[in-house]
C-alpha cells in the first residue's frame, strides 16, 4: 500500500513537472506579428496589397518561411514589394544604391525605397488598398528601417491607404538611452524626437508617430498593428536572421548603439572584418594592442575605412549580451587620439542627432556629466512613450 502511494506521488510530481515545463516552454515561444495570421488574413480579403519587406520578413516558427510566400499561399493579392536599405535579400552594403528589380521566385516587382526614392510615390501605391510593413528593427534611432516606415506611413496617409504593421520584438527594447534628437538635426538616420535607444517596437513607434502627428502636415494614417505574442520589453530576443549585412550577431546588435558613433569619426569600427561593430581601431599603435586589418568583403563592406591597413584598437567580442549603451568607447578613442576636432567627420552630429554631444566631448566632459544633460529629455520622453506601449 505504501509503495502504491509512493508511486502515485512520484507520478503526480512527474506530471506536475512536465506540465510546468510545457507551460514555461509555451510561454517562451515568441510569435512575431507575421505569425498571427488569424488577426490579419481577414483584413486582407479582397484587398490589393503591397509589402515593405526584406530578408527579415520571415515566420521563424515555420522554418523561416518568407512572409511574401506565406501571403501568396494564403490567397492574398500581393501586387508589389517595397525594399529598404540593403535590398530585398539584405545583401547591399550600407549606403549602397538599391535598384528596382523583380523577385525571381515570385515574379513580383521590387521597388527600392532607398536612394532618391525614399518615399513611395502616389503612382506606386495608387493601385493598392493596404501596405504591410514587416521589417526587423534593432531599436536605435539611426537604423534606417524606421525612417522607411515613417515615409511609408506618410505616403499612405496622403493617398488614403491603410498601413498594417507586422510587429517584431526589439532586441534593444528593455531600456532607453542616449541624446534626444535636437530640432534642426533631422535626417534619414534620425527623423523623430526620440533618444538613440528608444525602447519601442516598430509597432509602438508607428503609434507614436501617428499619435504625436509627426507625419508631414500633421496627417495621421489608418493604422493597425499586429502584435507579437509572448514577449515583453525586458525579454531577451535572438534574431533568427541578421537585420543587415554588418550586424551579423546578437552581440553586434547589442553593441551597435554604442559603436555606431565611430561612423562619424576617423576610426574603424570593424567594417571589412566578419565582426563589425564589435571592435574599433586606427592605424596607430597608441589606440591599443588588439590588431585587425579591414579588407573588402563582398556583401558586407566593399570599401571599408582604412582598407588593407593594420589597425590597432580594442576587441569588444568578449562583451556581455547584457550590454547597454555607453559613451566609454568613443570617449576612450577620442582621448587617445589627441586629434581634437579632427577626430570627427561631418557625419557625427547627424548620427548623434545634435551638436551638443560633440561639444561636450571636445570640452572634456565625463560620461556622467554628459548623461546629466539628457535627464530632462528622457523624463519627458518616458511619459510620452508610456501612452504607446503595447507590451507593458
Amino acid at each position: 500500500m505504501k509503495q502504491a502511494k509512493n508511486s502515485l506521488l512520484i507520478g503526480f510530481l512527474a506530471f506536475f513537472t512536465l506540465a510546468l515545463f510545457t507551460q514555461t516552454t509555451f510561454a517562451q515561444q515568441v510569435l512575431v506579428g507575421a505569425e498571427q495570421s488569424q488577426l490579419y488574413l481577414p483584413l486582407l480579403e479582397g484587398k490589393k496589397v503591397g509589402l515593405v519587406g526584406n530578408q527579415t520578413s520571415i515566420l521563424p516558427q515555420s522554418n523561416n518561411k518568407h512572409v511574401v510566400d506565406f501571403l501568396l499561399e494564403s490567397g492574398v493579392q500581393v501586387k508589389k514589394v517595397f525594399v529598404p536599405e540593403h535590398g530585398f535579400r539584405g545583401t547591399a552594403d550600407a549606403g549602397e544604391k538599391v535598384d528596382n528589380s523583380v523577385d525571381q521566385k515570385t515574379g513580383l516587382p521590387i521597388i527600392s525605397l532607398y536612394g532618391n526614392n525614399k518615399k513611395p510615390s502616389a503612382d506606386q501605391i495608387k493601385d493598392l488598398d493596404v501596405v504591410i510593413f514587416d521589417l526587423q528593427d534593432v531599436g536605435t534611432r539611426f537604423f534606417t528601417y524606421i525612417s522607411t516606415m515613417h515615409y511609408v506611413m506618410e505616403a499612405c496617409a496622403e493617398q488614403g491607404k491603410k498601413v498594417i504593421i507586422f510587429d517584431r520584438p526589439n532586441p534593444n527594447g528593455g531600456y532607453i538611452d542616449g541624446p534626444m534628437l535636437k530640432p534642426g538635426f533631422e535626417s534619414f538616420v534620425g527623423m523623430h524626437n526620440i533618444p538613440i535607444v528608444h525602447g519601442l517596437t516598430v509597432g509602438e513607434l508607428a503609434q507614436m508617430i501617428n499619435g504625436e502627428k509627426w507625419l508631414k502636415g500633421g496627417l495621421t494614417v489608418d493604422l493597425e498593428v499586429i502584435p507579437v505574442a509572448n514577449w515583453t520589453h525586458t525579454q531577451a530576443y535572438s534574431l533568427p536572421v541578421k537585420p543587415s549585412p554588418n550586424l551579423p550577431s546578437d552581440l553586434a546588435i547589442k553593441l551597435y548603439p554604442s559603436t555606431c558613433f565611430f561612423e562619424g569619426t576617423v576610426m574603424s569600427l570593424g567594417r571589412g572584418t566578419y565582426d563589425p561593430f564589435q571592435m574599433y581601431g586606427y592605424p596607430d599603435p597608441k589606440f591599443g594592442t588588439f590588431t585587425f586589418t579591414p579588407v573588402s568583403i563582398d556583401g558586407m563592406s566593399k570599401t571599408p575605412p582604412h582598407q588593407d591597413k593594420l589597425c590597432y584598437g580594442v576587441d569588444l567580442r568578449g562583451e556581455s549580451l547584457n550590454h547597454h549603451f555607453t559613451l566609454k568607447y568613443i570617449l576612450d578613442a577620442y582621448q587617445k587620439s589627441g586629434m581634437k576636432e579632427k577626430f570627427f567627420n561631418n557625419f557625427f552630429n547627424t548620427l548623434a542627432g545634435t551638436d551638443e554631444l560633440k561639444k561636450q566631448i571636445l570640452a572634456g566632459k565625463s560620461e556622467a556629466e554628459i548623461r546629466e544633460s539628457w535627464k530632462a529629455g528622457h523624463e519627458d520622453y518616458k511619459t510620452k512613450r508610456q501612452q504607446y506601449l503595447i507590451y507593458k
